[in-house]
């Protein structure tokens, strides 16, 4: 679902600047003048990513770099004039994105929607320490089937299964 809607989002151009690129400028026009990096890890973008649509805000007049004396490394981004002109030319931008996406559900789709999502998110929490962990396990249980004199052989997958959660 998240790849098919970065395609998605990915598609979408308003006069030649990808919607990431207009994330990137609310986020200045809200919080100010940011770091590149910050950004980047902000709004999850690589840092190849945030160049090119750095890039393409400076070129068009929308943005601008700025590097602080004394600290040449950390690289600023600030909003133009005309950045906030384009801003206020579409000022329900976002919300009406959201709109479009999650409009057709009704309240309790939405609720259920949410808390199915809060249940994923703290899922997340120490994942991968306790996917090392299973991983270490099924490690162990190998060494221990080899030392065995046959081990289990695993049964054939049965065709047209569903793959997703089998891998």
């Amino acid at each position: 679902m998240v790849r098919r809607f970065v395609k998605e989002r990915d598609k979408i151009s308003v006069e030649d600047i990808a919607l990431p690129g207009f994330l990137i400028l609310r986020s200045i026009q809200l919080g100010g003048a940011q770091k590149l990096g910050d950004l980047a890890e902000q709004l999850d973008l690589t840092s190849g990513a945030i160049t090119a649509l750095c890039d393409k805000l400076e070129a068009k007049g929308f943005a601008e770099r700025q590097r602080l004396q004394g600290d040449r490394r950390n690289v600023w981004l600030d909003i133009t004039e005309e950045g906030r002109q384009l801003l206020n030319r579409y000022p329900e931008l976002g919300k009406r994105g959201v709109s479009l996406l999650f409009g057709s559900f009704n309240e309790e789709e939405l609720a259920c929607q949410k808390e199915i999502f809060e249940r994923i998110y703290a899922n997340l929490e120490g994942f991968s320490e306790r996917y090392m962990a299973m991983v270490k396990e099924y490690e162990e249980q190998n060494a221990e089937e080899k030392t065995e004199e046959k081990p289990k052989k695993k049964p054939a997958a049965k065709p047209n299964q569903n793959y997703f959660l089998n891998y």
